[in-house]
C-alpha cells in the first residue's frame, strides 16, 4: 500500500530538514525523487546520500536546483523533471521562508510580500504547471507542508501563519476542483521541529520551554518524523484522502 515504485516526485526545499526526510523516505519506497533547493552543492550531497541508501531499491534521486521566488526557475524545475523522468506523479511543496520575527504590525512590506510570494504564490504556480498532466493521467498527489501556525495564531510569526493558513485552503480548493480526476491535494502541518528553519524558536531556551510544556510528549519533533506521513499521503494507502490537513505536533494543539 505504501509502495511508490514507478512514481516520480518533486520535493521543493529538500536538501535538508523536513524536505530531505520526505525525499529520502519516498525514494526508499521506490520513487524517483527530485532534490531541489537554491544551493546546488547541498542538493548534490543529499542526492548522493539518498542514492547510497537506495542501492537495493528502485528509488533514485537527481538534483534540479530552484529558487522558488523565480517563476522561470519553477518552470525549469517542472520541465527538467519531465525531461529526465518522463512525468510528475507527486508534488511536495515544502520550501518556504520567514524573514521576519516580531509583531505583524511592524513587518516591512517587502518582507510581507516575500512571505506571500514564496509560501503561497510559488505553490500555486507549481500546481498550475503540474496538474494538467496529472489530470491527463487521472492520477496525482499534491502535498503542501504547512504548519500548526496555519490553524492557530502567533504574536511573533503572524505573516508566516497567514501564509500557512492559505496553504491549507489552497489544498482544499484543489481537492474540490480536481478530485474528480483522481488528483488528490493534502496538507501536513508540523508543530515545532528541530530544523534550521525554526532555529529562532527552538534555540531560544524560554520559547522552547514554553513549547514543550504544552506538548503532551514534552519534546519537539525531529525532521525524520515527517517523511513517513508524506509517503502515506502520496501512496495508495491514502487513495481516498483528499483535502485533509494532517497535524503532526506531538499533540500540542489538543
Amino acid at each position: 500500500m505504501f509502495d511508490l515504485t514507478g512514481k516520480t516526485a518533486i520535493i521543493t526545499g529538500s536538501s535538508k530538514g523536513i524536505g530531505k526526510s520526505i525525499a529520502m523516505q519516498m525514494a526508499l519506497q521506490g520513487a524517483k525523487v527530485v532534490v531541489s533547493s537554491r544551493k546546488a552543492e547541498m542538493c548534490e550531497k543529499t542526492a548522493k546520500e539518498i542514492n547510497n541508501a537506495c542501492s537495493k531499491t528502485d528509488g533514485e534521486a537527481i538534483v534540479i536546483p530552484c529558487n522558488i521566488s523565480d517563476k522561470t526557475a519553477l518552470k525549469l524545475l517542472v520541465d527538467e523533471t519531465n525531461s529526465q523522468f518522463g512525468k510528475i506523479d507527486i508534488l511536495v511543496c515544502n520550501a518556504a521562508t520567514n524573514p521576519y520575527f516580531g509583531s505583524i504590525q511592524d513587518i516591512p512590506e517587502e518582507a510581507f510580500d516575500k512571505v506571500m510570494n514564496n509560501n503561497i504564490k510559488s505553490n500555486h504556480l507549481l500546481c498550475q504547471m503540474v496538474i494538467p498532466e496529472m489530470i491527463d493521467r487521472k492520477d496525482g498527489s499534491i502535498i503542501f507542508i504547512s504548519s500548526v501556525g496555519g490553524i492557530r495564531a502567533s504574536t511573533v510569526i503572524g505573516a508566516y501563519n497567514v501564509s500557512k493558513a492559505a496553504d491549507i485552503m489552497l489544498a482544499k480548493n484543489l481537492a474540490a476542483e480536481f478530485g474528480k480526476f483522481n488528483v488528490r491535494s493534502n496538507v501536513i502541518a508540523p508543530g515545532l521541529f528541530k530544523t534550521d528553519f525554526a532555529k529562532a524558536l527552538w534555540e531560544n531556551p524560554e520559547i522552547l520551554k514554553q513549547a514543550t510544556a504544552t506538548c503532551p510528549m514534552r519534546r519537539i519533533g525531529e525532521p525524520d518524523e515527517i517523511g513517513g506521513a508524506a509517503v502515506f499521503l502520496a501512496s495508495k494507502a491514502a487513495s481516498f484522502v483528499n483535502g485533509h490537513t494532517l497535524v503532526i505536533d506531538g499533540g500540542s494543539t489538543v
